[in-house]
Order: C-alpha cells, then sequence, then structure tokens
C-alpha cells in the first residue's frame, strides 16, 4: 500500500486536478490512501472568515463564505459536467453546517471557531476531487478522516491519540480497500471525542499522510510538489540550486531546525519510526527523479546545504554588576525565552555577557528586555541575516559571506553559521 498526498497547489486548477488523476491512474491495481489538501488559497481564504466571524462581523464573514461556495460549486460543475451529481448535496451540507456556525454567538476561545470553520476546505476539495475520480475512471471511496483521526482538544494545534486513532485505521480505513483501490481522505483535520472539529498545526497535511503510512504499514509516502524535490538551497534566493536525489530523515531534521523551507519534523517521526520511505516527486511532471528520504544515506554525496533566515535580531545581554554570565543566570534567561516562546537560532556566551540570533519579533523582544532589564544591560542589531551551510566545499561559506560583516560565528565539523550584517 501507498501513501500520496496532494497539496492546495496541485489542486488550484481544473488542468491540475485532471493531471493528479492522471498521476493516480499511472498506478494500476495498487492500493493508495490519498490524502487531499484544500484548493489552493482556500485555507486562507476560511481563515478570513474566521477572523471576521469573531470580530462579529457577520456580514462579511457570510460573504467571504459565500464567494468560497460559489468558487467551489464553479469548479465541480465544470469537472462533473452538471449540478445534477450527488455530490452537490454534499458540499451543500458542509456550508449549511458553516453558516450554523456564523449564525452562533462567539462565547467560545478563537481557536475553536477557527478549527470548525477552516476545517471546510479540506471537506469541499476531497468531495469534488473523489467524485471526479469516479467520473474520470479512477474508482475510489471518500472518506472523512473525523471519523477515524481521534485528537485532544487543543485546537489549532490537536495531538493525535494514536491508540484509539490506530484502532478506527484497522476497523473503518482497511476494509475500504475491499471495495476500491483507492481512497481519499483529508489532511490537516481531526475530530474530539466529542466530534468537534479540528486542525493539525502547521504542516498539518503532510503530517496526517504519515500517520496513515505509519498506521497502514504503508511501504512508502509520496508528497506531491509543484518542485521536482527537494533542493539544497532556496532556488527563490539562489538561482543554481542542486536537486539531492536522496537524503537521509535526521538530515532533512537538522534542515528544518535550520529554517529550511524542507519537510516538517513531526511529519518525519512516524515514517522513521517505521522506516517508511518519503517521496518528493512533483506532480508537474511525475517522471522526473524527485527526492526520497530514508535512513543510511551517505553525507559524502551530499552538496552544500544552504539555509538562510533574514530578518534577523542579535540580542547581546550583559550583567549591570559585571559578574559571570555562569549556569543559573543562564538558566534564568533561557526559562523567561521559553516563556516567551523565543526561538534562540544561534547563541554564545561570554565570560559576562550572552549573545543570541532571534527572529524578529517586535513584541516579544519589547517583553523580554523589560523582563531583564533590571539586572542586564541588552543591546541589540536588527535586519541581520542568519547564513547556515552544512558539508561546506570548495569555499561554498566564503563566496557567500564575500565580504559581509559577520557578528557571530560558530563552527562545528559539519555544520557554519555566520550573522551577517
Amino acid at each position: 500500500m501507498k501513501v500520496f498526498k496532494f497539496g492546495g497547489a496541485s489542486l488550484e486548477s481544473i488542468e491540475r486536478i485532471q493531471q493528479v488523476a492522471a498521476i493516480v491512474q499511472s498506478f494500476p491495481d495498487q492500493q493508495i490512501l490519498i490524502v487531499i489538501s484544500a484548493m489552493g488559497k482556500t485555507t486562507n481564504e476560511l481563515e478570513k472568515v474566521a477572523e471576521n466571524f469573531y470580530l462579529r462581523k457577520r456580514e462579511i464573514a457570510a460573504q467571504l463564505l459565500f464567494n468560497i461556495e460559489k468558487s467551489h460549486t464553479e469548479v465541480a460543475e465544470k469537472l462533473l459536467g452538471s449540478r445534477t451529481h450527488p455530490v452537490f448535496d454534499q458540499l451543500q451540507t458542509f456550508f449549511t453546517e458553516a453558516e450554523w456556525t456564523l449564525g452562533e454567538k462567539p462565547g467560545r476561545p478563537y481557536d475553536y471557531y477557527y478549527d470548525q470553520l477552516v476545517s471546510l476546505g479540506e471537506l469541499l476539495s476531497t468531495a469534488i476531487v473523489s467524485a471526479y475520480f469516479n467520473l474520470a475512471g479512477v474508482p475510489n471511496t471518500w472518506l472523512d478522516v473525523r471519523d477515524v483521526f481521534r485528537t485532544d482538544d487543543t485546537f489549532r494545534e490537536a495531538n493525535i491519540d494514536w491508540e484509539v486513532t490506530g484502532r478506527q485505521v484497522e476497523q473503518k480505513v482497511l476494509p475500504l480497500f475491499k471495495k476500491t483501490n483507492v481512497v481519499v481522505t483529508q489532511g490537516f483535520i481531526g475530530s474530539t471525542d466529542e466530534n468537534e472539529s479540528v486542525t493539525l498545526g502547521r504542516e498539518g497535511s503532510d503530517y496526517s499522510a504519515a500517520v496513515f503510512a505509519n498506521l497502514l504499514n504503508a511501504e512508502s509516502e509520496t508528497i506531491w510538489k509543484d518542485v521536482e524535490g527537494l533542493k539544497n538551497a532556496d532556488p527563490k534566493l539562489f538561482p543554481n540550486t542542486i536537486n539531492i536525489p536522496e537524503i537521509s530523515f535526521s538530515e532533512v531534521i537538522e534542515m528544518a531546525y535550520y529554517g529550511a523551507q524542507v519537510i516538517h519534523p513531526k511529519t518525519i517521526k512516524p515514517l522513521q519510526n517505521k522506516q517508511i520511505p518519503l517521496y518528493v516527486k512533483s506532480f508537474l511532471n511525475k517522471d522526473l527523479p524527485g527526492t526520497v528520504i530514508r535512513e543510511d544515506i551517505d553525507v559524502k554525496q551530499l552538496p552544500p546545504i544552504i539555509v538562510v533566515k533574514k530578518n534577523q535580531v542579535l540580542l547581546t545581554i550583559t550583567a549591570k554588576d559585571f559578574g559571570f554570565v555562569t549556569e543559573d543566570r543562564i538558566s534564568d534567561i533561557y526559562e523567561l525565552f521559553h516563556k516567551l516562546k523565543i526561538k534562540i537560532n544561534l547563541m554564545q556566551n561570554a565570560a559576562i555577557s550572552f549573545s543570541c540570533c532571534i527572529d524578529n519579533s517586535p513584541e516579544k523582544i519589547e517583553t523580554l528586555i523589560k523582563a531583564l532589564h533590571e539586572n542586564y544591560k541588552i543591546e541589540y542589531n536588527e535586519g541581520l541575516e542568519l547564513l547556515t551551510v552544512r558539508y561546506n566545499k570548495d569555499g561554498v561559506m566564503n563566496e557567500l559571506i564575500n565580504n559581509r560583516t559577520v557578528l557571530l560565528e560558530q563552527r562545528s565539523p559539519v555544520t557554519i553559521q555566520a550573522l551577517l550584517k
């Protein structure tokens, strides 16, 4: 069995949806569970619905929801050729439920309403795609993932109950493959014990696919994207990037830690636990080799991996009494960073000072400075760039620095980081 995941970019036009169907058709007689995201920018549009609803701007929220209904209905009609198809009743049911939510008076936290409304995107896209697949010669069964993924009630960042979800997969998902070889379901969403919709946080659809792959003991997972695979650098910043044909799970986690926009670590773990390879391939050209992520890859074959984080701030925290910044003081500083949810991207301490590089978040930095002001003097520089190079070869790091001022630098046998002005 294989698990495929198609993101919003693969569904943003009629032609691309047809292309997705063609990809699935090219795997005849194989059992495939397909996880699908919301179409195009639907999630962003639904977020605006939720925001306006919570601000009690109901007319605006209702109009935005109507626009989403109109666009999805038009897509379904173009794909299916007629509004007589049963899927239109299914779509109407979803929108009616959303309208009921808009009819409520907000009495619960915003995150709850966010999940009830934003989860609509995946339900709409999968219903339409499933109906089109059947029409296009890809027999499939549509599955509401909320009947399978059981979570806690941490809205917008729900945690999966693996034990319950595992039983649901065995009882409700596996039998579906006796009907059709293809099952279509949603990413990003789940449900609590109270049957309240939840979302799974950042990169939730990739994570959903990984959870299914783990619980189904899939032979592989493939994430279909609009790029040919993982690159050694961001193509938007560097014109001559190199495609990485294979890379290890741990290396992808390292890349993500340093700020690369690759696969989120929480997606990697369920696959790594069962040694299930993850393929990243292009839905624009399925014949391109893409990238395979698995264990036991020889790092010697990797090109220099370059990660750039812009809009960085260098904080230098110095004890006012000129006392040493020892373990007890560092512990206090760390605790404050943790409390404010400030991630340190690079750090270095001297005898009486502690320097660190963080993302520029003015409100958090202001709160941090106020909290430290009594005992510490704080200096900071803004508008900096953190450059990370792993497997530095042929003087790549020196070439990238190119006479710029280095404010902070760290080196290890594998990784070099430089904070540049």
